[in-house]
């Protein structure tokens, strides 16, 4: 079978066609390496084991935009003709996360430890791999998790999995993903020093978590129903891990840490949100300790909880479940809460409680009476500001009607030096020369008549907008004054006229 005794032989052939087609093909790179594990040691030996992980782990590297579905060995794919697939669809990064699945758990890490080894994978994707093969093997049930059959395998799973986190200590993995694997690892009873690197990684993302994904129930020797205390240990890691971030971002900038290290930022106002309905959830457990859910409450700072509408929702279902808990108790778990965060509806649903204690509902009633006080102040407030601007448009009124009675007198002194131009120029009716003076009536009475209306508009108003009796000497009536002796003569003339006619 060697090349001793002529070319050519077996073992020739067969190197040339692992070559030229099975390591160059990634479906049958990994039907080869699923295959070489009943071949053991035999398979190791000629390295065939290892270069079909080498193989592979090059093809993951590979530009997504070069590969297509039909490149892969992907399960969902497998029933669908090959023959419909859209072309030039392009697959995502993490399109051979689900082709190494039905590799047993050793040749997945080997497969795993090579492409994090190359280093052009991002820890993402390495996340989403290893969330894809442990819903692919671990059971849904805990029964079936604990079975004596596979409690080892699944042990086994779980320690490979968390040592194969990415190298930014789960940064990468989804917190509900970790949240799950840990509540696994306690069920099976992983090492601590695997359950040690899952609380680590989860202190550093629990913004990202939920309420559901906290409930991990509690194990012997516990008496409650849910495991608390592991809840008060990822919150202290997470409230550890914020400070020492914020503590060294201070220090780089050499500025002083005010103590206001939360900021109000969204991953602390997240924790406040998840805590309080956590509190919510576990309130109706009967084992549960006043002092655990007080400790858990003040874990977090103050300003993480802008408004205290959880927190006391969360100590009403308390006080419900727990009636027997003695007074200095109920008086502390009451004291966690600020009256003065309390939304309007949870003040109303305070204020009719029976459970709080009298002192509570009597500080709820209090600072509700303060605030409708400053509510009601501002409205006069507001209304105030509204009537300022139409006192301010009436005195610039007034200032303005000094210049309106200066072109009013303006315009009646060019009437009137009009009517002495026509007069000079004696343009005058045949019927004025017999009576000089009734001769221009017509023209004092239109100019009255244009001074009556102009003085109806513009009269009296002086400086500081108050009436002023006269503006002249002489015109303490009426601009007609100014004419008095042709109108006199007007008149005299119209009765002359009258006593003609009759």
């Amino acid at each position: 079978m060697t090349e001793d005794i002529e070319r050519g032989n077996l073992v020739l052939k067969i190197e040339i066609f692992l070559n030229s087609s099975i390591l160059r093909n990634w479906k049958d790179s990994i039907i080869v390496l699923q295959t070489a594990k009943s071949l053991l040691p035999w398979s190791e030996n000629l390295k065939v084991v290892g270069r079909c992980i080498d193989s592979i782990a090059s093809k993951t590297s590979v530009d997504p935009t070069l590969i297509t579905w039909s490149y892969t060995y992907n399960r969902k794919l497998a029933s669908l003709d090959k023959n419909i697939l859209p072309n030039g669809v392009k697959c995502p990064k993490d399109w051979w996360v689900e082709d190494i699945c039905e590799l047993d758990i050793d040749l997945y890490k080997r497969v795993m430890v090579a492409i994090k080894s190359k280093g052009r994978m991002d820890g993402a994707v390495i996340g989403e791999a290893l969330k894809t093969y442990a819903v692919r093997w671990l059971p849904d049930s805990v029964d079936a998790l604990l079975s004596e059959v596979h409690v080892l395998r699944n042990k086994c799973l779980v320690e490979t999995i968390i040592c194969l986190l990415p190298s930014d200590k789960g940064i990468s993995c989804a917190c509900s993903f970790l949240l799950k694997l840990l509540k696994v690892a306690i069920f099976i009873g992983a090492d601590d020093s695997s359950r040690e690197d899952l609380i680590r990684s989860i202190g550093l993302k629990l913004d990202e978590a939920s309420v559901e994904d906290l409930l991990i129930p509690a194990r012997p020797p516990q008496v409650g129903i849910y495991d608390t205390d592991l809840v008060q240990l990822l919150v202290d890691r997470f409230v550890e891990n914020e400070k020492s971030g914020v503590d060294l971002k201070i220090s780089d900038k050499n500025c002083k840490n005010d103590g206001g290290f939360v900021l109000g930022s969204g991953p602390w106002m997240k924790v406040g949100k998840v805590i309080d309905g956590y509190l919510a959830a576990i309130a109706n457990d009967p084992n549960l300790s006043s002092s655990s859910f007080i400790k858990l409450s003040q874990s977090i700072p103050d300003s993480a909880r802008p408004i205290h509408d959880g927190l006391y929702t969360a100590i009403d279902v308390y006080l419900k479940e727990h009636k027997s808990i003695t007074k200095s108790e109920k008086k502390s778990l009451c004291g966690l809460i600020d009256v003065k965060k309390l939304t309007t509806d949870a003040c109303m649903h305070a204020a009719q409680n029976e459970h709080l204690p009298l002192r509570m509902v009597v500080q709820v009633l209090f600072f509700e009476q303060v605030k409708a006080a400053a509510g009601t102040h501002q409205t006069l407030k507001n209304e105030n500001d509204v009537a300022v601007p139409s006192r301010n448009s009436e005195a610039n009124w007034g200032k303005t009607a000094p210049e309106n009675r200066k072109s009013l007198r303006k315009q009646m002194d060019e009437v009137k030096i009009k009517e002495d131009e026509i007069l000079k120029n004696g343009k005058l009716s045949k019927r004025g020369h017999k009576n000089r003076g009734s001769g221009p009536q017509l023209l004092p009475s239109r100019s009255r008549r244009i001074f009556d209306k102009l003085w109806t508009v513009g009269k009296g108003f002086g400086i500081n907008g108050e009436n002023k009796s006269s503006e002249t000497s002489g015109s303490s009536q009426s601009p007609t004054s100014m004419f008095r002796g042709e109108i006199k003569s007007s008149g005299s003339s119209s009765r002359n006229r009258r006593h003609s006619i009759s």
